[in-house]
This record gives C-alpha cells, sequence and structure tokens, in this order.
C-alpha cells in the first residue's frame, strides 16, 4: 500500500517532483485570473465536493473568491473574519492602485480583512497546503499574490487521561492527534521564551507538519542540527505517523532496541527538554518524539519523580530485576531443568521431575509453546473489541492453561515461569522495550536449551557488547554505566531527592547547572513548640 521508503531515500527531492502525482505542488506562481486560479484548484483537485469556494466582490469592484476545504476549517471564522469583512469594505478608495498587485494585496491584508493570522503565499504549493491544511485562501481578480488566513478548526479529539502511561499521582492529561494542542501542552508545561519551535513539511503527498521543539542555551546545538539535518533528508511520500520518523532517523537499523523514545504525556516530554533533549512533534498523533536517550530513560516513569525519592528508587530497583527477570527466567529454567539439576536443592529437583512425569515434550519445546500461546493471546486480547477482551483473559489464563497442565502437556512449574515472566514484562514503563525484550527471550531459549548456562553466558556477553555498541544521535546507549560517571549516577540506577539532582545529564546539555546550589531543605533551629509555650 505504501512506497518503499528506501526507493525515495535514494531518489533525489527532484526527480521525485519530476513524477506526474507531484506535479501539481512544484513551486509555480499564481495566474493574475482569478477564474484561471479557480479552474486550475478544481481540476487538479478533481472538483472535490469538499472544497467550497465563495465568490463575491470587495473595494473598487474587484472580484475576489474564498476557497478552503470544509471539515478542516472553522466555518464561522471564515465567515466573520475572512468574508464579511473584505464584502463591507466597498469604499474604493481604499485601494488606490488597481493595477499594481502588490499593492492591492498589502491593502486588502493591512485594511480590509480583520483577522489576526494572515499571510501572503504566491505559488502554488504554498496555496495546496493553506487550503488542505484547514487555512482559508482569498484570491483576488489581477493579483498573482493571494492570502492565507489560519482558520483552521474542524473536530478533534478532546484531551483525555494518556492510555500508555498511566500515573496515580502526576497530570492526567495526554497529548492528542491535534499539532498546535500538542504544542500548546508544552508550553502551558514551560512558558520560557527560550522554548523555540521549528516547523518542517514532510512527506510529498501527506504534506505532514513535523516540529522540533527545544530550549535554547539548554539543549546541544550540534545535536539540534544532527536532528534537521535527518529530518531534512526524509524523503517518502506520507508520514501517517511518529513511527515512520522515528524508523527514518534513528542511528542503530539491526537492533531491536529503540533508540528514540516516544512519550503522550506532555509532563515527561517537557521534563526532557528541559535536560536539554529535543522533541520532535508529528501532526495526526499524540505520540512525541524525544532524543536522544539512552538505556535508563526506558525504565524511568513520571511518577518516580512525583513520589517520595526513596519510593521512586525502589521502583526504579524494581524495573531493572524484572527486566532481567522478563529476559532469562524462561532460559534459566530450561537450562537447569535440562543441564544443570544439581544447581537445584534435592527436594525441589525431585518435585520438579515428579510434575514432569507424563510430559511429551522437552523443557525447551515446553517453553516455546508456552512462550507463543501466551503472545498469541496478548495480540488477541489487544486486537479485539473490548467488550470480549476479559473473555480472552479468562479463556487463556483459566481454561488453556489449567486444560494443559490436566492434560499432561505442560507442567505446572513451566506454567509458573511463563506466567510471572509475562507479568514482569508490564512492568517495563516503555512498551517498545518491552517488546525488544520478548523478542530477545527466543534467543535466550535456544541458548538455554542448546547450551546451557553457557549459552545464556555467550547470550549476556553478546547482549552487552550490542547494547555498548548503540548509539541515539551520537550519544552512548549505556551512558552513565558505560562510560561510567558518577555524578549522572543520580538519576540512574537511584533516584536521588530533587535538590541533589543538581546537574542536567552531559550527553544532552553543556549547559549542566540545573540549579542554584544548598537547595537541601534545613531543619528549622532549635524547638518551636517550646518557643511558642
Amino acid at each position: 500500500m505504501f512506497t518503499n521508503f528506501l526507493k525515495y531515500k535514494k531518489s533525489s527531492r527532484a526527480e521525485i517532483q519530476e513524477n506526474q502525482d507531484f506535479q501539481p505542488f512544484q513551486k509555480e506562481n499564481l495566474h493574475p485570473k482569478l477564474h484561471n486560479n479557480m479552474n486550475t484548484i478544481k481540476a487538479v483537485l478533481g472538483n472535490s465536493s469538499d472544497v467550497i469556494f465563495r465568490e463575491f466582490q470587495i473595494a473598487g469592484g474587484i472580484q475576489a473568491a474564498v476557497v478552503c476545504t470544509d471539515g478542516l476549517c472553522d466555518p464561522i471564522t471564515v465567515s466573520d473574519f475572512v468574508v464579511k469583512s473584505s464584502m463591507h469594505a466597498q469604499d474604493k478608495t481604499l485601494i488606490p492602485n488597481l493595477n499594481n498587485p502588490e499593492t492591492i494585496a498589502q491593502t486588502v491584508k493591512e485594511q480590509l480583512v480583520t483577522f489576526w493570522d494572515i499571510k501572503e503565499i504566491s505559488d502554488w504549493r504554498q496555496l495546496y497546503l493553506a487550503v488542505l491544511s484547514g487555512d482559508s485562501v482569498l484570491m483576488l481578480d489581477g493579483c498573482d499574490i493571494a492570502l492565507a488566513a489560519g482558520t483552521r478548526g474542524g473536530e478533534n479529539r478532546s484531551i483525555t487521561e494518556p492510555s500508555t502511561q498511566t500515573v496515580i499521582r502526576g497530570p492526567k492529561e495526554g497529548f492528542t492527534e491535534s499539532f498546535r494542542t500538542n504544542t500548546s501542552l508544552i508550553r502551558r508545561k514551560i512558558k520560557s521564551p527560550k522554548l523555540w519551535l521549528e516547523e518542517k513539511t514532510i512527506g510529498e503527498v501527506t504534506l505532514t507538519t513535523v516540529g522540533i521543539m527545544y530550549i535554547q542555551g539548554i539543549a546541544n546545538e550540534s545535536i539540534v542540527q544532527e536532528v534537521r539535518n535527518r529530518l531534512d533528508g526524509i524523503l517518502v511520500d506520507g508520514i501517517l505517523e511518529s513511527g515512520y520518523i522515528e524508523d527514518l532517523i534513528q542511528d542503530g537499523v539491526w537492533t531491536p532496541f529503540p533508540t528514540v523514545f516516544n512519550s503522550e504525556r506532555p509532563d515527561v516530554i517537557a521534563a526532557g527538554l528541559l535536560e536539554g533533549r529535543i522533541a520532535i512533534l508529528v501532526d495526526g498523533t499524540p505520540f512525541v518524539l524525544l532524543v536522544p536517550v539512552v538505556l535508563t530513560s526506558f525504565l524511568q516513569a513520571a511518577e518516580d519523580y512525583y513520589q517520595r525519592y526513596d519510593f521512586g528508587t525502589l521502583l526504579r530497583i524494581l524495573r531493572f530485576c524484572s527486566l532481567f527477570i522478563a529476559l532469562l527466567f524462561p532460559s534459566l529454567y530450561v537450562a537447569i531443568a535440562s543441564y544443570h539439576q544439581e544447581t537445584l536443592p534435592t527436594s525441589l529437583v525431585l518435585n520438579l521431575a515428579a510434575q514432569r512425569e507424563g510430559v511429551p515434550f522437552p523443557p525447551i519445546l515446553e517453553a516455546f509453546l508456552m512462550e507463543v500461546v501466551f503472545e498469541v493471546l496478548r495480540e488477541a486480547g489487544v486486537r479485539m473489541p473490548s467488550t470480549v477482551g476479559n473473555t480472552i483473559s479468562i479463556v487463556g489464563a483459566l481454561v488453556i492453561g489449567q486444560s494443559a497442565v490436566e492434560a499432561g502437556v505442560i507442567s505446572p512449574a513451566m506454567v509458573i515461569v511463563v506466567s510471572f515472566t509475562a507479568i514482569t514484562n508490564f512492568v517495563i514503563p516503555s512498551f517498545n522495550f518491552g517488546i525488544a525484550l520478548r523478542l530477545l527471550r527466543f534467543v535466550f531459549l535456544v541458548l538455554a536449551g542448546t547450551l546451557g548456562m553457557y549459552g545464556i553466558a555467550v547470550g549476556l556477553l553478546i547482549f552487552v557488547l550490542h547494547l555498548s555498541s548503540l548509539r541515539s544521535f551520537g550519544v552512548p546507549y549505556l551512558k552513565p554505566f558505560s562510560p561510567f560517571i558518577a555524578t549522572e549516577q543520580k538519576d540512574a540506577l537511584f533516584r536521588f531527592p530533587i535538590w541533589a539532582m543538581n546537574t542536567r545529564p552531559h550527553f544532552a546539555s553543556k549547559n549542566i547547572v540545573r540549579e542554584a546550589p544548598d537547595q537541601k531543605p534545613q531543619k528549622p533551629p532549635g524547638d518551636r513548640s517550646r518557643d511558642d509555650e
């Protein structure tokens, strides 16, 4: 359905625009005649019924027309501030020189149209982008310059609580599919004039608005420029979700681990901006990208900073432990049950042997079978309608699991191992990072089933070496563990108090000073209760 990205990567923008499909968007100037422009728009857009034209006269009997797209613009704004304000201005002296197109456009812009957000456009690419984005374009007869008013509206999803990153304590608002709503949510958190936003249009057909947001003076300018360069190098026909951008700008291609962070929480993105990272917003999706990132970014949750630091540290250590359990628990069970029974107490070995009596499959095949069944149930639960999702869970957990054990196909210990592994996988805050663990779990199962503990050791060695080789916009993936940076351990495995985290990560910002010294709360002198007496 979609054109191959690699094809466009190898093509130049000029070669792409030579294609017939992109010719309407070439930078050709508008025609001075109004009816010629209207006929061109109707022909290019196929006389689409949702593209509305409104013709009228303004001062001096000049023919004018407003074109907009129904459903993308606000009709009341178009009527009150564009059409009515222009039609009511019938004084012929308002436009002294009707033969000068620049004078006509400038006078209409400054004196007739009362809308606050208006700009001049002179070529077809700008005109189509404005009309199909929800703006209203005012065209004048005898003038090759049109005026685009920012009348974008239409139906948008309201701001609701994020569905993928929920918290008990913290903001309950999440991003929406509206680009401008998302930028406003971030600006509500950070009101500094140093919060800059740059917009680009990516996708030769979809013309998707993509924004780069960062804090000037905090973000590393070299990384900001690298983000610009990678976005400018994208040559595709369409961008429908931020996952397209993530796939085209990431450093590591052959890796299951994400090197670009995504979130639908404005507070998480605002916190990343304050650390010196760069946010990438894509119109049409509630997920905002954040770069650069490291491994610890995917094991941190927003609520870590809203609760006490000791509780946040406990939860973070719990996530690191869950990471290794989700990755290695089934493979460790297979290795011990197949090759290293002597590592377990005798009573436990006898108990496991009694459970496996009558099971026709070896441990490796048994584990693979259970993992595949659970992945199928998980995917079915996601795709099924919400009204029958609970039924799938009950069938999977009770009927299939219990029936498989009673039938002697699966041992009870294996059900416990796979179930606990699945639960620990849900502890990981990042869904993308959890998918990487699910994929590697099968690799470790193969190594454990063939080589036992030695296979797991080799797999862990390759695992660490692979993580050490990954980069996110040039930043080592294992920072601050490798290379080890002592000052950044305050927000890695442990979560120090806010007053102790007085520096920003070195890899994201050169301006590492975060707060004034001596922010630690001081105990009041003396016993005030006695003073009151």
